[in-house]
């Protein structure tokens, strides 16, 4: 059964970090002596689903245009998760339970204690709303249309990394101190 694919939108610019004091980009920003985006990378890789990077490139000037590309580099995909790269305590598992939930649902959007985050989930349904985004636009009128024709899933999931995004150095402490309290590392499932 092919399975869909996990987007990872690595082309941001990471202005708010540089502007808060970082050294670096955020998403090579240290986290528990890792790069940020080494985590996104090794949960996407520990979820068992396929995975595409959409890196900076010309082309890309938002978040619109980082999905587009990400989901038609990979158009022959049953579906996509789009995970913003800077969510570096994201779970393998709450990966494969979206994944799970395009069995039964165009859209599957997880929760943690009421709060939306990432990855959202998109069947092959999706795919021309999804390839035409551009610019800052990301994919939240997509996820608007399914859930008011009742074809998305709002997903409780036991995973505070969903919400937990690297966009400032206070942001790098939060979630340095998150990682810590969850023992260094991905939960074990």
């Amino acid at each position: 059964m092919r399975k869909p694919v996990v987007v990872i939108l690595a082309a941001g610019r990471g202005e708010r970090f540089l502007s808060s004091g970082g050294k670096t980009h955020k998403l090579d920003a240290l986290l528990g002596g890792v790069a940020v985006l080494e985590h996104v990378l090794r949960a996407a890789r520990a979820s068992g689903l396929p995975w595409h990077v959409v890196r900076p490139a010309e082309d890309t000037r938002g978040m619109g245009d980082s999905i587009a590309k990400g989901v038609r580099a990979t158009a022959q995909a049953p579906g996509w998760l789009i995970l913003p790269a800077d969510l570096p305590l994201v779970q393998p598992a709450t990966l494969g339970l979206v994944a799970a939930g395009l069995a039964a649902h165009r859209v599957v959007v997880p929760h943690w204690r009421g709060s939306r985050g990432h990855p959202v989930g998109f069947d092959a349904q999706c795919f021309d709303a999804l390839a035409g985004l551009s610019g800052d636009t990301g994919a939240a009128s997509i996820v608007r249309d399914c859930r008011l024709a009742g074809l998305a899933l709002d997903l409780e999931v036991d995973d505070p990394g969903i919400e937990c995004d690297v966009d400032t150095v206070q942001d790098l402490a939060q979630a340095e101190a998150q990682w810590k309290a969850l023992g260094g590392g991905v939960k074990k499932t």
